[in-house]
């Protein structure tokens, strides 16, 4: 069983000078300025250096290391632009133990293997991802997905209609209030801003409810905006995945590929065309799986809602396409027939992505699944939001990742907790939108157990928290803002995300009338998956009547920096509002 300790330090950004004085060190920071210096009065960079290498574990630090981290905070406490064998004080130490730019809890670096197929990997999934607010009459716009790009997000999504006068595609979420946007302005934003935060690829999903001219017209759009940036495949069967080196500073396209039939065949076969519900309608699991006589609610990304009220050129659409058009699709989804349960077969020479509303999904883990991690260990695998989430709200992440969903859709243009768990989950890997999953999603093979989240497992780590103390709220507040005689009263919890077994928040005590609390308390969480646990921390105010929130935030714990690390807190929209030292 492995240990793994962290100690927090939680703050707000904030000018030099501005709040560093309102603080004292606490206790454990003096003792390893007292270790490391010399004679409890300097910090040498060598001496510097061993702190690095023994207490926080960097054990790839250099001496050049230390000497830029003295230079850099030498610069800003005492305006000193050139290095010249400066050393630390206590409070230079300090300076640099609470600053999150030269001390974060994780590594902002990409670390992991590239190389793998796409099916290896979590991917940064948006939902509707030209919504700015609710699902039924907001506004559709390219800024929510602008917005989602410079975060990181791989995956965007529009949903393709035609326009009023049918010779145009908009994008907008059907049959609903919200008003339409150009699907020519969307691809222009996403190429603009694709590779702002990450050079790995960009996965545009494609929900497709366009004639064949329209499809035509598509095509042409997408390889003129997109020019070289655009891959796709030489040939129509997708046998195996490319990996996101592979397709660095690409976009790539995934939607159902439309069927090659003969003209002359077509008045036939569109009379045997049966259509699977939207995305966007309730639907329910196929008989086989739950035993009730009911639709299915995996999907396609092309099919209508109701073919009742679609003209014949738009069912004829669903099986001949454009030939263009059909050639430009990466990553293909399939709709097989049956239940899901033959939905989610995996098929040798043959790769593919399947859609599951999150109930379908939920039901699906029950009886399925094993099933479901095995489908995704080749193929790919999208979980996408009820339609009951009319505000944009989400469901929890850690349901679609504990079986190797790779690409679990949110609504990105809201917050909440869920939302903060995908955002922590993709500060691993520097940020770049792909998460290598853990092997044991990947195992493979007849004789080998495939991971069960609900299994009892032994404990595989245990990590300590220790959280020391906050500052920078009063920076946010007046001084009279809670209260016209004192500060809040501030408490932290921590704790887990992860699997069930794992999950858990701690808190501690509250500390009394002070803008800058000093807890000193340590947590400790026995991890059985570790790879999937999430570190949840958040600042609350105590008031007499209800509790207030002060700020947040989640971090992978694989990725966690040993030793005393500033974590920077956000508020509820993930913009910058506290920091706490740890």
């Amino acid at each position: 069983m492995g240990s793994y300790k962290m100690l927090s330090c939680f703050n707000r950004k904030f000018e030099i000078g501005e709040a560093e004085l309102q603080i004292e060190p606490p206790e454990d920071v003096r003792a390893a300025f007292n270790d490391y210096s010399e004679n409890g009065n300097y910090m040498t960079a060598g001496l510097l250096h061993r702190f690095l290498v023994e207490d926080q574990g960097e054990v790839n630090a250099t001496i050049a290391d230390a000497e830029c981290i003295i230079q850099k905070v030498i610069q800003q406490r005492h305006h000193i632009t050139k290095y010249a064998g400066h050393m630390f004080t206590l409070d230079d130490f300090f300076h640099f133990i609470f600053s999150d730019d030269l001390n974060a809890p994780i590594k902002n670096e990409v670390h992991q293997d590239m190389t793998a197929p796409l099916s290896h990997y979590f991917i940064y999934t948006g939902h509707n991802s030209y919504l700015t607010g609710n699902q039924l009459s907001s506004d559709c716009s390219d800024i929510p997905i602008m917005k989602a790009l410079k975060r990181g997000v791989r995956v965007i999504e529009l949903d393709m209609w035609p326009n009023s006068s049918k010779d145009d595609v908009h994008v907008l979420h059907g049959r609903t209030l919200t008003s339409p946007v150009s699907l020519i302005q969307c691809l222009r934003s996403i190429k603009e801003h694709a590779f702002s935060a990450s050079p790995y690829p960009v996965i545009i999903t494609l929900e497709d409810h366009l004639t064949p001219d329209l499809q035509d017209k598509v095509a042409e759009m997408v390889t003129q905006t997109f020019g070289e940036l655009l891959f796709y495949p030489e040939s129509e069967c997708v046998v195996g995945f490319p990996s996101p080196e592979a397709l660095k500073y690409r976009i790539i396209l995934s939607t159902k590929r439309p069927e090659s039939r003969s003209f002359q065949d077509k008045e036939s076969n569109s009379q045997k065309v049966k259509h699977m519900p939207d995305e966007d309608l309730v639907g329910k699991m196929g008989s086989d799986l739950m035993a009730e006589p009911e639709s299915t609610d995996y999907k396609s990304d092309s099919d209508p809602q109701d073919d009742e009220d679609m003209d014949e050129c738009y069912r004829y659409a669903r099986q001949f396409g454009a030939p263009q058009y059909k050639s430009l699709i990466t990553i293909p989804s399939g709709k097989p027939k049956g239940s899901l349960k033959l939905a989610l077969k995996v098929e040798r020479d043959k790769v593919r992505r399947l859609s599951l509303s999150e109930q379908a999904f939920e039901k699906a883990t029950v009886s399925l699944g094993t099933e479901v991690v095995r489908f995704t260990q080749a193929n790919i695998l999208r979980v996408y939001p009820k339609v009951t989430r009319v505000t944009s709200s989400n469901y929890n992440p850690l349901m679609g990742w504990m079986h190797g969903a790779q690409m679990v859709a949110f609504n990105m243009q809201g917050y909440g907790k869920s939302l903060w768990l995908m955002h922590g989950m993709f500060r691993s890997n520097g940020g770049c939108g792909y998460v290598k999953k853990p092997g044991f999603l990947m195992n493979v093979g007849p004789h080998i157990d495939i991971f069960y989240p609900k299994a009892t497992l032994p404990v595989n780590k245990t990590l300590k928290v220790r959280v020391y103390l906050g500052n920078g709220w009063c920076l946010d507040f007046s001084q009279t803002h809670f209260s016209a005689s004192s500060p809040p009263d501030i408490y932290t919890r921590v704790g887990i995300a992860g699997v069930p077994a794992d999950s858990k928040m701690e808190k501690t005590k509250a500390i009394e009338d002070n803008w800058n609390p000093a807890w000193e308390e340590e947590f400790t969480f026995p991890l059985t998956v570790p790879e999937l646990a999430l570190l949840r921390i958040e600042v609350h105010w105590s008031m007499k009547f209800r509790d207030d929130f002060g700020g947040q935030t989640c971090l992978p714990v694989s990725e966690l920096r040993p030793g005393i690390r500033a974590v920077p807190l956000f508020d509820r929209k993930e913009t910058s509002k506290g920091l706490l030292m740890a």
